[in-house]
């Protein structure tokens, strides 16, 4: 029923722009509303309190039921015509922050769905951070109880108390506050207020969806892509380190934050090697623009944005792939970034190379440590079995796109795409999932779910322990 309002605004901005697209906002509107009454009506007597299993629920429910409804204005438009398929593809796309889309001629669309499409992307934004910041840590989904102790409010019994609600309302201030900070910075760089919007919106949710099909290209502006590495930069850091730094008024706990350093190191260094292989191929004529376009699209790619100022696909030598792969790194845990997160890949790092160790010194007792401080083996364990579960996620999915007559380049960067929540792929989908079967794209939908739920909370309700009693 709270989801339903979400339709409203975009009705504001046809009527604005009388661009005559209003009535599947309505409709959409309509619909979402009477349905959640009808769900709503016969339970909303209960008053027990939630469990963590109800947890698992609740949290897998909120991305498939919300991304299904949000389909409906694209199913009831005219313009753009979509089937059912490529509505909830568009939908899911947008509230997972994926970015990867079937629509094109984006430039010639009602600015009221153009708008519609970025906003489901920040308010998908918003919801994974209070997922990732206040909710999985709670539920210990793969590792990620590290942050039971750092959430700006802890959480650490067995219920879903209100302390989570007053956690959402602190990261909410400090989401809100990046989102205007990034619209005034795109205003001040030269898009105009409907662009700086829209772009603030998917920039601050790394998402990638734009109004127009060249992306950022479209502005061709070396000023508005450096406030784009900026904002890409900052919402790939986990949220919790931005509200304390709100809170105390004081930066310095970034830099004593392991994960943080790891992250920063690791975009520097892919962007080293991008524009170190594009000045060896392209030479030195243009170094200002081969600096920007290089930087912008490593941040871009690492963080999982996707948004594109060149056909990264068609970079020389090793960049395409290289780019793919770190996606699968990501951004922080805690941000709106996709991917297996940067903490995940810092602790089987850590863990990697006290087996060496161990090799050396088979009798020592060598703790895995994160800073200065130990990590339970439960964490540890919890990581591995994550890497290990992605790794027969993509497997599965990339066999199953595959099997749809994909070729493997195409099926391999479809599957990277989705499941790491980036947008745009190599081969076929470079541009898009347009040209893809139907069974491809709900292959997509559910690598996009699975990705956003970091996996085990969506494959948790498929085991016949869950549901025992």
């Amino acid at each position: 029923m709270m989801f339903s309002l979400t339709m409203l605004p975009p009705i504001g901005f046809s009527l604005w722009y009388n661009d005559q697209s209003w009535l599947p906002f309505v409709e959409g509107f309509a619909l979402t509303l009477v349905s959640g009454i009808l769900i709503w009506l016969p339970v909303h007597r209960s008053r027990k309190d939630l469990r963590l299993r109800d947890g698992f629920l609740v949290v897998a429910a909120f991305w498939t039921v919300l991304g299904t409804f949000g389909a409906a204005p694209f199913y009831f438009s005219d313009v753009p015509s979509m089937s059912l398929t490529d509505a909830i593809f568009e939908s899911m796309s947008g509230l997972t922050t994926t970015g990867a889309t079937v629509l094109t001629g984006l430039d010639t669309l009602p600015l009221s769905m153009l708008y519609y499409r970025q906003q489901l992307q920040w308010l998908g934004g918003m919801g994974i951070i209070v997922l990732a910041v206040a909710v999985l840590p709670m539920l210990g989904v793969g590792g990620m109880q590290l942050y039971r102790a750092e959430t700006p409010g802890p959480v650490k019994d067995n219920k879903l108390t209100p302390r989570i609600t007053e956690t959402a309302k602190a990261l909410w201030y400090v989401y809100l506050a990046f989102t205007i900070a990034c619209m005034l910075s795109y205003r001040l760089a030269g898009m105009g207020w409907f662009d700086a919007l829209c772009h603030s919106f998917s920039t601050v949710a790394i998402g990638g969806f734009s109004p127009h099909d060249a992306s950022i290209a479209y502005f061709d502006s070396w000023l508005v892509n450096s406030v784009a590495i900026v904002f890409m930069f900052i919402a790939g850091i986990n949220f919790s380190l931005h509200f304390f730094a709100w809170r105390y008024v004081s930066i310095k706990h970034y830099f004593l934050d392991p994960e943080f350093k790891a992250y920063s190191f690791i975009l520097i260094a892919l962007s080293s090697v991008v524009l170190f292989t594009l000045f060896q191929h392209r030479g030195f004529d243009d170094p200002g623009s081969t600096i920007i376009n290089g930087i912008f699209q490593a941040v871009s790619i690492a963080t999982t944005t996707g948004f594109t100022t060149e056909n990264f696909s068609a970079w020389p030598t090793l960049l395409p792939v290289l780019l793919i792969f770190a996606s699968f790194v990501g951004g922080s845990a805690g941000s709106t970034a996709g991917g297996i997160k940067v903490i995940r890949w810092l602790l089987i790092y850590k863990q990697g190379a006290r087996e060496v160790a161990r090799l050396v010194h088979p009798n020592a007792e060598i703790p895995v440590k994160l800073g200065s401080s130990a990590v339970q083996p439960r964490v540890v364990d919890a990581v591995w079995g994550f890497f290990a579960m992605y790794i027969v996620v993509f497997g599965v999915m990339l066999l199953a796109m595959m099997a749809t007559g994909l070729d493997q380049v195409t099926a391999f960067s479809a599957v990277a795409a989705t499941l790491n929540n980036l947008g745009p792929g190599l081969g076929d989908v470079t541009s898009g999932f347009m040209s893809v079967s139907d069974t491809a794209k709900w292959i997509s939908v559910v690598g996009m779910l699975l990705g956003r739920l970091e996996i085990f909370t969506l494959l948790v309700l498929i085991t016949p322990t869950f549901w025992r009693h």
